[in-house]
């Protein structure tokens, strides 16, 4: 017989597979050998009061076997198929030729990085010598921003796709089970590498093709469609013949923006937002959100995941919030190319480092900056690599980064000394509330302070704040058909995810990516 139970439990208990099944074996009054298996459908934590309990719902199996599932997907032979040119190999562009193998298509993926063992020596020499390899970096490469920037799984993207369809996919690639059950499901920069390989293979095995190190340039078009994709591949220009594009090339391919405008294809300025990396000593961040002492938090480590935070404030009309938190994470340098200082974050499979980190970003409206009109649909853009720019030379025109301990930039102090940091090329002590624009950085010291109302201690020189966090999104959007899904001008062309405007994250890009596949298939069925 299935039980469906939903029980609150101590996080002992909860995350103890064992003592779990004794404490179901006497709630539902039967010998604990009946018991023979558990599955588990949700879990999550509810700390608003003490003691802290992880709500569980699960199917306990009494007397009967519990059923395998194979996450497994078998895609078909494509070899011989029509081909789909697939610019980015990021989650979308990943997800979507996974996709059209299913639906009889052979995806020909066009990376301007390197695979995601080949990135790594690239990463360590921007880290530790400061190098940026423009076309390899936390941003560019296979796997795209997510493969090494933490592979966070939570999404609000629910009415779009099936979110259910993209986690069994990573857990057929190797992924751990749990992302099916946690609220907030997260791979790990230490595990996605593996998993982004096994999904390349999967391509290749079913006739796909993935060329790394070929970086889109040009586009040929005739007759309002596009004819071939023109890249630069290790040195050599090479054309590919093209009946439907599929661009998935993220936020920061600018160089893709600036082509597509030079071909008067239409693409628009949209929001986007800008900020700082804010750092707080993990432990700090689990006393607050688990309503203890900060000896207690590290006790409780044991059984409870790092603590997590999630904040917005509007100040001024202008939303303040913070975006990508890392609990147990690094701040990252994430700079595409050179003369620029960007960050952002990622934690390891654990969670388990000293540190806990987010972007604490202020939303932005590019028509409402006047000094940036003359830009046209590049203002964001422009302001970007301003702020970027600045960062770079307030930090010593390397990859340092200029830094500031958070309650002095909430006071508008230069801090004598720095808190200890877990960006590995260094921070530099600056004055962040001076070297920001007067709206960003008024805006962000107000929000702080409404932050540290809502989580009492946030306001610390404990912590630290590193610039810039400015590429939480993209300042470009290229426009596409609603329903059908194509470039409002150019019919074969489908901009997808996160560098065209449509998602914020993995599953929400992977989902994207997926839809334009499936577009895809439907014109070529009716035509």
């Amino acid at each position: 017989m299935i039980h469906p139970l939903q029980l609150n439990l101590s996080p002992q208990l909860a995350y103890d597979e064992a003592a779990l099944r004794e404490y179901i074996a006497q709630y539902l009054a039967v010998d604990s050998p009946r018991i023979a298996g558990i599955k588990l459908l949700k879990r999550s934590i509810d700390a608003r009061k003490r003691p802290i309990k992880v709500v569980v719902q699960l199917e306990a199996y009494v007397d009967e076997p519990l059923p395998e599932h194979a996450f497994r997907f078998d895609y078909p032979d494509v070899s011989r198929a029509e081909e789909v040119i697939i610019i980015g190999s990021g989650p979308a562009g990943l997800f979507a030729a996974l996709r059209l193998i299913e639906l009889g298509f052979k995806p020909v993926i066009l990376e301007r990085g390197k695979d995601v063992q080949s990135r790594r020596r690239d990463l360590a020499a921007l880290n530790k010598e400061h190098i940026v390899h423009p076309d390899s970096n936390y941003c560019f490469g296979e796997g795209g921003a997510g493969t090494y920037s933490d592979g966070k799984l939570y999404t609000r993207s629910t009415k779009r796709g099936d979110v259910r369809r993209i986690l069994e996919t990573f857990v057929a690639h190797g992924a751990d089970e749990n992302i099916l059950t946690e609220s907030h499901p997260h791979i790990g920069t230490n595990k996605l590498p593996k998993i982004i390989t096994t999904i390349r293979e999967s391509i290749l095995k079913a006739g796909g093709e993935v060329h790394f190190e070929t970086r889109v340039t040009d586009f040929e078009i005739k007759d309002g469609r596009i004819k071939s994709v023109i890249a630069l591949q290790k040195g050599e220009t090479v054309n590919f013949e093209a009946k439907q594009v599929l661009l998935a090339t993220g936020h920061s391919a600018r160089d893709i923006f600036e082509m597509l405008d030079r071909h008067k294809i239409l693409i628009e300025a949209k929001p986007f937002a800008l900020g700082v990396r804010v750092e707080h000593p993990q432990e700090l961040i689990d006393s607050m959100q688990y309503h203890c002492s900060r000896k207690e938090a590290a006790e409780q480590r044991e059984y409870l995941p790092a603590a997590s935070y999630s904040l917005v404030q509007q100040i001024e009309g202008t939303g303040v919030y913070s975006f990508c938190m890392c609990p147990g994470g690094i701040i990252a340098p994430c700079a595409t190319g050179p003369e620029e200082v960007v960050t952002n974050g990622w934690s390891p499979s654990k969670r388990n480092n000293p540190y806990a980190n987010s972007g604490i970003v202020v939303a932005i409206d590019p028509t409402k900056m006047r000094r940036y009109q003359p830009y046209g649909v590049f203002s964001g853009m422009q302001f970007q690599k301003e702020m970027e720019r600045i960062a770079w030379e307030a930090g010593g025109r390397t990859q340092t980064a200029p830094a500031q301990a958070l309650d002095d930039f909430v006071k508008g102090k230069l801090s004598v000394s720095l808190p200890d940091c877990s960006y590995q090329p260094g921070v530099k002590s600056a004055a962040l509330h001076e070297l920001l624009p007067p709206f960003i950085a008024r805006r962000l010291q107000e929000g702080l302070k409404a932050f540290g109302k809502k989580m009492r201690g946030y306001i610390t020189n404990e912590a630290l704040i590193v610039a810039t966090e400015s590429r939480s999104s993209s300042p470009i959007r290229i426009p596409r058909d609603p329903e059908k899904l194509h470039h409002v001008q150019i019919e074969n062309l489908y901009p997808s995810a996160e560098g065209a405007g449509y998602a914020g994250g993995i599953v929400s890009a992977a989902i994207d990516g997926q839809r334009c596949a499936e577009a895809i298939a439907v014109v070529k069925k009716s035509s």
